[in-house]
């Protein structure tokens, strides 16, 4: 019995696989270098509760410290501190800035301000008054659990414990969906290259196998 094969068997296939192996690339080439170029992952610690429980990780968006603003939960890193690892810690004043906290109340600029992510001190060391005015080009820190963080209060002797914004990572994102989107996209690319690269190797196969024995011959 004569097996009938045409020519263009496989090419189909082929073509299919070639389109979607460069739709894959492209998908994920293109999430890839934003994902890693402009976001970080860490893991927090009990310092950051109760808005960061420990051990969870937090998505980061590298930023220039000239971008950082009151409020922000920034990365940052300097050598005399930490054994020089990053941490995560929330900006309450920066350059210019009063910053006075004594009996667990924080005032800016002679501004009580509100923080309603802040984890009651139901253990640890009292924590010392501070008055202090930050220096420019610099920030001072607290952690969120004020009863267990090892923030600029501890620190007074070294530049009334405040940080050079230089020394910022990044910032923590309240929301982690643009990351996330895009690590689903480089996921998504992957498996477009997988399924792409066998819809080639088929149509490769068919197309070598035409070939060998010719369109139309018996077998």
């Amino acid at each position: 019995m004569q097996e009938k094969r045409s020519p263009s068997a496989g090419l189909g296939v082929l073509i299919t696989g070639t389109i979607l192996l460069a739709l894959g690339l492209v998908a994920a080439a293109g999430a890839l270098w934003p994902l890693r170029s402009s976001y970080v992952s860490v893991t927090a610690r009990a310092s950051m509760e109760p808005t960061y429980r420990e051990g969870t990780r937090v998505a980061v968006e590298r930023i220039d410290g000239d971008s950082v603003r009151r409020g922000d939960v920034v990365l940052f890193a300097i050598p005399d501190r930490y054994s020089g690892l990053p941490v995560l810690q929330r900006v309450v004043g920066l350059g210019g800035d009063r910053v006075v906290y004594a009996d667990g109340v924080l005032t800016v600029n002679d501004r009580p301000v509100t923080e309603p992510y802040v984890k009651p001190a139901d253990f640890g060391p009292p924590s010392p008054d501070v008055e202090v005015t930050v220096p420019p080009g610099r920030m001072f820190l607290l952690g969120d659990n004020r009863g267990n963080s090892n923030d600029s209060r501890y620190f007074l002797t070294e530049d009334s414990g405040t940080v050079p914004v230089t020394a910022v990572q990044g910032r923590a994102l309240a929301d982690g969906t643009a990351p996330a989107v895009l690590g689903l996209t480089v996921l998504l690319g992957v498996l477009l290259v997988v399924g792409g690269g066998i819809c080639v190797v088929v149509g490769l196969r068919t197309r070598m196998r035409v070939a060998a024995t010719g369109p139309g011959r018996y077998v």
